[in-house]
């Protein structure tokens, strides 16, 4: 998909799925980021749109939600317009703006302090290291589902404190929530799906509701006068924002560290040599593979932004994928590397009100794997191409097959 990169600026669609499969989207926003940072193209299968590309673009526009919404009514949070019949089913804290996102955040912000993290922590590790001991030793695998998949399903269900046997539902309902091509082909197959979901987490609700106060993430909603009176449609999304949150991006982390040292095996050994680095290569991780690829917000008003006049409903793509390669704040971007000095500058979980709320969990879970693995100076070689879902919305990878050496 090179090719098209020479034609005109303004033929140019950022937005192709097949761009993050191939790897061209990080020769497109390179151009973009020098040539048109803010980019508008009139033509795409999810409609026109606006495409920021710099770092400090990204920042300003995500500090002004007065001016840039996040709101489902205006088209939420994704290139992927909201569909207007089905919008109820998609409203959630995270397409809200201020004063009701504030109010949500606030209840759900507590399941994610130092304390809790603490708490979680041991149960993380216990897991993770049942995980890894138990990986064949002599014969190729799937990491994505041997590890990454696992791991983050069991830390979703620990975290909403679900049934432990129906565990394996969550994964299901994460890829129907995200799937590009159930949306395109089986909406009704989909929708199926979700309102699978609601139906489980209705009954788990009304249960909760009926008891006292617990520390997971479902009773805090239960017990608070923010979320305890929620509508149907609140319900649904609010749900599916907590379920991909909390599964789909850790589970694309932890999968494409392993792509990252596959490419880069020297950074390994200095991870082993080092692991004060861990933190660190955390960081990097999450830069490097950027999870969530962008996010949306719409104009609420007629605004001049760096010349360029935005018109009040017009849909402008933040793209942290990006920024995260902007060569003024990381040289050589594209390279993986767990000693870079400013890593955790990186823009994968949002920035302002928005910012991510369970960032501390997903690099506390990245954390512990890296340390459990170099205790035990594990090795992993990719053995094949690393399957990635063409989404220009998440990072997805479906497989990589792998074998430790």
């Amino acid at each position: 998909m090179d090719s098209d990169l020479a034609e005109p600026l303004d033929l140019l669609d950022p937005s192709i799925p097949d761009r993050f499969v191939d790897g061209s989207a990080d020769t497109l926003f390179a151009r973009l980021r020098h040539e048109a940072p803010v980019h508008y193209c009139r033509e795409s299968r999810f409609g026109p749109f606006w495409s920021v590309s710099l770092y400090e673009d990204i920042v300003e526009i995500e500090g002004q939600p007065q001016l840039f919404s996040s709101d489902a009514k205006h088209g939420g949070i994704s290139i992927i317009d909201v569909d207007p019949e089905q919008a109820t089913y998609l409203e959630s804290f995270i397409m809200m703006d201020p004063p009701q996102h504030s109010q949500k955040r606030r209840t759900i912000a507590p399941a994610f302090t130092p304390s809790e993290m603490a708490r979680l922590a041991e149960s993380i590790r216990e897991r993770t290291v049942t995980c890894l001991d138990a990986l064949p030793r002599d014969a190729q695998f799937d990491w994505v589902q041997k590890v990454s998949i696992d791991l983050t399903i069991d830390m979703l269900a620990i975290l909403l404190d679900f049934p432990w046997d129906e565990r394996h539902k969550l994964r299901v309902w994460s890829d129907a929530i995200t799937s590009l091509e159930m949306m395109r082909n089986r909406p009704e197959e989909r929708m199926t799906k979700l309102f699978e979901m609601a139906s489980r987490f209705h009954e788990l609700w009304q249960q909760r509701s009926q008891s006292a106060p617990q520390p997971d993430l479902l009773s805090m909603m239960v017990h608070s006068p923010e979320f305890g009176e929620m509508g149907a449609a609140e319900f649904m999304g609010n749900l599916a924002t907590l379920i991909v949150g909390g599964n789909d991006t850790t589970r694309n982390s932890m999968s494409g560290m392993i792509d990252a040292f596959g490419r880069w095996p020297e950074q390994w050994e200095k991870l082993c040599a080092d692991p004060s680095l861990i933190p660190n290569a955390v960081s990097e991780i999450i830069r490097w593979q950027c999870p969530a690829l962008h996010m949306r917000r719409t104009a609420l008003e007629d605004v001049e932004f760096r010349g360029h006049r935005i018109r009040k409903g017009d849909k402008l793509v933040l793209w942290y994928v990006s920024a995260n390669r902007q060569e003024s704040l990381f040289p050589d971007g594209e390279r993986f590397m767990v000693d870079r000095p400013n890593a955790r500058r990186h823009l994968s979980f949002g920035y302002g009100i928005h910012r991510c709320v369970g960032a501390r969990l997903a690099e506390l879970q990245l954390q512990i794997l890296l340390g459990e693995m170099v205790k035990r100076k594990m090795r992993v070689t990719p053995t094949g191409p690393v399957e990635r879902e063409p989404h220009p919305f998440l990072a997805i990878i479906n497989a990589i097959p792998v074998k430790l050496g």
